[in-house]
């Protein structure tokens, strides 16, 4: 572009979605966990389970050189809608080391389609496209110092019930025994 062009410049750059991973850590900093670059173009095709999502490129070390898996590759403008496994890889060597698997659903609309169908942030909302669940985790997924009353219920007294119970009615009925 140049200094006295009167023009706007318009350029088109391809279509990546770059999605970072990072861990939420209570007290410490968050850790940087790993990353998935998307070119949305010519992106590679999820994988339909985790089992079977892989690096697309593995480092072979005797050779020091990559080996591309094949992989079905897709346009997500053609597609407008992808839905799967993707590997997640962080560059913390040459070869870069799987780090995780993300399951996702990305989907491309037109515009006028997207004024139509908010959507909020997260779970917030509007939360109707697409609907998202609250996650499904187990009970027992929270730090134990910061709740001490659930540790006391899912992990002692699930355990331990008929123990505690014991020791209470022995504690309880020994007093009058000995008197």
């Amino acid at each position: 572009e140049h200094f006295w062009s009167l023009d706007k410049t318009e350029r088109h750059l391809p279509a990546k979605l770059c999605i970072q991973i990072w861990d939420n850590d209570l007290f410490s900093a968050d850790d940087y966990i790993g990353q998935i670059n998307l070119p949305l173009e010519n992106m590679p095709a999820p994988a339909k389970t985790d089992r079977t999502c892989k690096p697309y490129r593995e480092f072979n070390e005797k050779t020091g050189e990559f080996k591309v898996r094949k992989q079905m590759y897709m346009s997500l403008f053609t597609a407008k809608r992808a839905r799967g496994w993707w590997p997640c890889m962080t560059e913390e060597t040459q070869a870069g080391v799987l780090a995780g698997k993300v399951e996702m659903e990305i989907e491309v609309i037109p515009v006028f389609e997207a004024e139509d169908k908010p959507a909020g942030k997260a779970r917030e909302e509007p939360n109707a496209n697409p609907h998202l669940e609250p996650p499904n985790r187990p009970e027992t997924s929270f730090l134990w110092f910061t709740s001490p009353w659930k540790t006391l219920k899912y992990i002692i007294w699930k355990n331990y019930k008929w123990k505690i119970i014991g020791v209470l009615f022995l504690l309880y009925s020994s007093p009058s025994s000995l008197s």
